[in-house]
């Protein structure tokens, strides 16, 4: 097996061929498959590698997984616990005749555990098959959804004991759950782990009539996501489990509530935020996710000069500076890198934020709550009295709040905020409807900065495309 492993390495440019060995050698101590070892170990370019092993098997490669038109013959035919548990991707039924076998893919051909499964699962030959892994991944979540195999454990146990669901707040770690018990807590953090591997930035949990929609927003655009058939059943449950996570109150569906959770994944810690709106066919759920990443200016995706003026601006001691657009266009993304770059131990720095999003550190940060009189005017006239150098606000709602922040750029403090306009020069209007006098917007604002997100196209799915 070993110079079927390592000649294909050498035919896709494989540079560390020494390292490969060794890493082979080792698969057999862990007791993994030495296939996953060498993918995981990045020493070889994946698409290109297993195009090789499959010629050197002489297996057929799917390039690309046919899209099925009726999948529900398919799923009937290979249940999603086998297919996810061991990434085995039924790809056609192929009939001759009166019999029938199963076009299954996979992206390793020695994974012994994996193919005995199959064979002892499916009453029909199987027609092996090869693909990669990232194209396997991504029909599969088409084929069964989101969390199919707990799913289907979970109707066959009705493992939807909410008292076991209240008691169960260790599962905001949710890296690993291959191994654990089909529940509710495992099918809520597969569902947040997915959307994570997709850099989705809100989750939308929606009851419908007769389904429970999720949907993602992914670059900005919502997806629904594929999700188990019958999914309506676990729709309580669901619901429940989030609201714990966040600690809401989970008999109380009559009135909206908010609330926060924090994950590990993958080593980072994420914050989200969770908002639950009662509807005619129950809570919908609405979840932001927040990567506590590291800001940097380099990170915006500036124009040099663009980059070069906002710089300068940075470096003023006085002034108002207001990036402006519209909801989830990146403002606070901005904001959060403009105070670390000017985040230095001779300046004192104090935010005032609904909700506040990121921790900074060596930052001052204020969460609005209104519920007890602490609003953005409030927190601003206290801070003001601090001895602040650099005042951050989250967003310029009202005239009191407008007022006040152009007092204190007009006072010797450099001020950021954000407006809600779809344009730099709607930042000038807008201030000038909340009532502020148009002298004071021009002694004290430096600059609008209006701004957009804008997709990226994906690294594995990009093809040149001659401009007409």
């Amino acid at each position: 097996m070993r110079e079927i492993l390592i000649e294909p390495a050498r035919r896709s440019g494989c540079e560390d061929l020494e390292q490969l060995e060794k890493v082979i050698e080792a698969s057999s101590l862990r007791q993994r498959s030495p296939l996953d070892e060498i993918l995981d170990a990045n020493l070889v370019d994946e698409e290109k590698y297993l195009r090789e092993l499959a010629g050197e098997l002489s297996m057929e490669w799917l390039e690309s997984i046919p899209v099925v038109e009726n999948p529900v013959p398919l799923r009937d035919m290979c249940g999603p616990r086998l297919a996810l548990r061991h990434r085995l991707l039924p790809v056609a039924i192929i009939e001759t005749g009166d019999k029938k076998r199963l076009k299954l893919a996979t992206f390793d051909p020695f994974h012994l555990v994996a193919r005995q499964a199959a064979a002892q699962a499916l009453d029909v030959p199987i027609e092996w098959c090869m693909a990669s892994r990232r194209r396997i991944h991504e029909a599969l979540r088409r084929l069964y959804g989101v969390g199919a195999d707990t799913f289907e454990q979970i109707l066959e146990g009705r493992d939807l004991d909410y008292e076991r669901l209240e008691t169960h707040d260790e599962a905001n770690v949710i890296d690993q759950d291959d191994d654990e018990e089909a529940s509710v807590v495992k099918f809520v953090n597969q569902i947040i782990r997915e959307s994570l591997e997709q850099r989705a930035t809100d989750i939308h949990v929606e009851p419908l009539s007769t389904n429970l929609r999720i949907r993602y927003r992914i670059d900005g655009k919502l997806v629904e996501v594929t999700v188990p058939e019958n999914i309506k059943a676990l729709q309580s449950s669901v619901i429940a489990r989030l609201k714990i996570m966040a600690r809401l109150d989970i008999a109380e569906r009559r009135v909206p509530q908010d609330g926060r959770i924090n994950l590990q994944f993958e080593g980072q810690t994420i914050d989200v935020r969770v908002a639950t709106v009662p509807t005619v066919e129950g809570e919908s759920v609405s979840l932001r996710l927040l990567n506590q990443e590291k800001f940097s200016l380099d990170k915006l995706g500036m124009e040099p000069f663009v980059r070069k003026r906002i710089e300068s601006l940075l470096h003023l001691s006085n002034g108002i500076i207001l990036i402006t657009g519209p909801t989830g266009s990146g403002k606070s993304t901005s904001l959060y890198s403009f105070l670390t770059e000017v985040n230095h131990p001779d300046r004192r720095i104090v935010t005032v934020e609904d909700p506040v999003e990121n921790k900074l550190p060596g930052v001052m940060q204020i969460a609005v709550k209104s519920e007890i009189g602490l609003t953005f005017a409030t927190a601003l006239r206290s801070i003001l009295r601090a001895d602040p150098n650099i005042v951050m606000i989250g967003e310029i709602r009202d005239l009191e709040t407008a007022e006040i922040a152009i007092r204190a750029s007009l006072t010797g403090h450099l001020v950021f905020s954000t407006l809600h306009t779809n344009d730099a020069l709607g930042g000038l209007s807008r201030l000038i409807d909340m009532g502020v006098e148009p002298f004071l917007v021009a002694a004290a604002v430096r600059a609008f900065l209006a701004q957009r997100l804008v997709r990226k196209l994906c690294p594995h799915c990009k093809q040149p495309r001659e401009l007409t």
